[in-house]
C-alpha cells in the first residue's frame, strides 16, 4: 500500500473519516491511528509486522530501564550508573541492530565471506521487511537521547507505540526524532487552516512527483538504459544518468513530501526532508540539503560518537569516511552501496580539505564570486550524478560500461534524435529540472497561494493532479525507490 495508489487514497478518506469523529478522545484515538498503522505496515510485510512490535517493547522497557538507573538510589560501589545505563543501551542495539543485520545483511556477509576465504555459502531464504532501516533508527533514537539525558522517557506504551509506528513516515521516513513528535501526541488536536492547506499543496506536490515526473521518465526511458547501457550511445547514457539524478530526487522527496503533508493533515509537523539538494555548491551543502532527517540522524549518533571534529584533522577525515561507509551500507547490502558511501566520504574529506586551504582563504579576503557559483553548482551536480551511477547499477561491470559509452562512444548528434523519440520525456525532465532550480522565495509564495486557496479550489488542485496522475501512469504502481531500504 503505497500514497500514490487508489487503495490508499480510499482507505485514507475512511480513516480520517474516523480520526476526526473520535476527536478530543486522545486514547482511543492514538489506538486507532496505532492500529491503522499495524494495518497499514501489514499490507507490505504481511506475518513480519511482529518486528515492529519487538522493536516497540524492547526499546520502551530498556529506555525506562536507563531512566531508572539514573534515577534510584545508589547500591553498588562496584557498578557505577552510567555503566548499568550503558549495558541497557547496548542491549537495546543489538535488539535494534541485530534484527537489521539478520534481515539485511545476513547474506551479503555470508557470501563476501565465503568468497574470501574461498568457502562456499548458500543463500538463505530471508524476507526484507520494508522500512526496517527507518523504524529501527528512529527508535534507536529515542533509547540513545534517553541514555543521553536529553529526553524522559514515556510512561506508556501506546504513546511510544504511536510515535514508532505512526503510519505517514513509517516504511520512508523522514526519520523522526523522539524529542521533535513525543510533545505533539497528547497536545489538543488541531488542524489550522495554514496547516491543511500546507498539507494540501505537499500531498499535491508529492504525488506530482512520484507518480508524474519519476514514474514516467523511469519506466519509459532510465530503466531502459540502465538495462542495457552497451545497446545506447554515450549522450543517451548520460541522459539517463541525469534521469536517474532527477527520478530518485522527485521519487524520495516526493515520499516525503506526501508523509509530511498527511501528517498535517492529522495534525502532526515532521521537519523538512530535502532542500532543494542539486542547487548545492558542494558535497558538504549538498548533504545538508538531501535525505536530511537520515544526514542528521548519522552526524548526530554515529559521526559525534566517533568523535566528529574534536579529535583532530586526520581522525576527522577518518569518522567522515567510517559514516560515509556505513551510511552507504545503510541504503543496501551490496558492495555497489558501499562505494557510493565510500565515494562521498572521500568528496566530503576533499571539501574539508579544499575549504581549509582555499576558501577560508578567500573570505578573509572578499566574499566569493558570482562567478564561481556556477562552476561549483555544476561541478558538486555532476559528481552528484557520478556516484548516483554506481547507486543505481547492481553490479560494478554495469556502471564501468555505462561510463564506458558516455566516455568512448557519446555521438553528440543523437541528442537532437532522443529529443524527437522520447519528447515526452525530455519535456518531463526539463520541467522537474526548471521546478528544482526555481528561486526558494517562488516556490515559497506558491505554496502560500495554494495554502490560502477556498477548499474548493484546493479540492479541485487535487481532482486535476489526480486526472493527470491517471493520464500518465503506468499500467502498475510503481513502488517508491526507498522501500527497498
Amino acid at each position: 500500500m503505497i500514497f500514490s495508489s487508489g487503495l490508499f487514497l480510499f482507505l485514507f478518506l475512511g480513516f480520517a473519516l474516523v480520526y476526526w469523529l473520535l476527536g478530543r478522545r486522545d486514547t482511543l484515538r492514538l489506538l486507532f491511528v496505532t492500529a491503522f498503522s499495524y494495518y497499514f505496515y501489514y499490507k507490505s510485510s504481511g506475518f513480519y509486522f511482529f518486528l515492529l512490535a519487538v522493536v516497540t517493547v524492547s526499546d520502551f522497557l530498556l529506555a525506562r530501564g536507563i531512566w531508572y538507573v539514573y534515577e534510584k538510589p545508589r547500591t553498588s560501589h562496584f557498578v557505577s550508573r552510567t555503566a548499568q545505563a550503558r549495558l541497557l543501551l547496548t542491549l537495546s542495539l543489538v535488539v535494534d541492530l541485530g534484527l537489521l543485520f539478520y534481515f539485511k545483511y545476513t547474506n551479503f556477509f555470508g557470501s563476501l565471506w565465503a568468497r574470501l576465504t574461498g568457502g562456499t555459502f548458500s543463500a538463505l531464504d530471508i524476507f526484507l521487511p520494508v522500512g526496517i532501516s527507518f523504524f529501527t533508527f528512529q527508535s534507536l533514537s529515542y533509547t540513545i537521547d534517553v541514555y543521553r539525558r536529553q529526553l524522559q522517557p514515556l510512561d506508556s506504551l501506546l504513546d511510544y507505540a504511536f510515535y514508532v509506528s505512526f503510519f505517514p513516515q513509517l516504511v520512508a521516513g523522514p526519520i523522526v526524532r523522539a524529542r521533535d513528535f513525543i510533545p505533539q501526541i497528547r497536545r489538543p488536536l488541531v488542524v489550522t487552516n495554514e496547516m491543511f492547506g500546507r498539507g494540501i499543496f505537499l500531498i499535491v506536490a508529492g504525488l506530482f512527483k512520484k507518480a508524474v515526473i519519476s514514474d514516467y521518465i523511469s519506466v519509459n526511458f532510465v530503466e531502459r538504459v540502465f538495462a542495457q547501457p552497451d545497446l545506447y550511445s554515450g549522450v543517451e547514457n548520460l541522459l539517463a544518468v541525469y534521469g536517474y539524478t532527477l527520478q530518485i530526487y522527485c521519487d524520495f522527496s516526493g515520499y516525503s513530501d506526501m508523509a509530511i503533508g498527511i501528517a498535517l493533515l492529522l495534525g502532526f509537523e515532521f521537519p523538512k526532508n530535502f532542500d532543494s539538494p542539486y542547487k548545492s555548491l558542494s558535497i558538504t551543502e549538498f548533504w545538508r540539503r538531501w535525505h536530511i532527517s537520515l544526514s542528521s540522524w548519522l552526524k548526530d549518533y554515529l559521526y559525534i560518537s566517533l568523535g566528529g571534529n574534536r579529535l583532530g584533522r586526520v581522525r576527522q577525515y577518518v569518522n567522515l569516511m567510517i559514516t560515509m561507509l556505513l551510511g552507504g551500507l545503510w541504503h543496501g547490502a551490496s558492495l555497489n552501496f558501499i562505494c557510493w558511501g565510500g565515494f562521498h566520504g572521500l568528496m566530503l574529506v576533499a571539501d574539508k580539505l579544499f575549504n581549509k586551504h582555499f576558501l577560508d582563504l578567500q573570505r578573509r579576503h572578499s566574499p566569493i564570486p558570482a562567478l564561481q557559483v556556477l562552476p561549483r553548482l555544476l561541478i558538486t551536480f555532476h559528481l552528484v550524478c557520478f556516484g548516483w551511477i554506481f547507486f543505481r547499477n547492481q553490479t560494478f561491470t554495469g556502471s564501468f560500461l555505462m561510463l564506458r559509452q558516455i566516455l568512448t562512444q557519446f555521438k553528440p548528434q543523437v541528442f537532437l534524435q532522443w529529443v524527437e523519440s522520447y519528447q515526452a520525456v525530455a519535456l518531463l525532465m526539463l520541467t522537474g529540472y526548471l521546478l528544482h532550480f526555481l528561486p526558494a522565495s517562488l516556490s515559497q509564495r506558491t505554496q502560500q497561494f495554494v495554502t490560502r486557496m477556498p477548499l474548493l479550489l484546493q479540492a479541485l488542485l487535487v481532482v486535476v493532479v489526480i486526472f493527470i496522475v491517471i493520464q500518465v501512469k503506468s499500467a502498475d504502481v510503481q513502488p517508491f525507490i526507498y522501500f527497498q531500504f
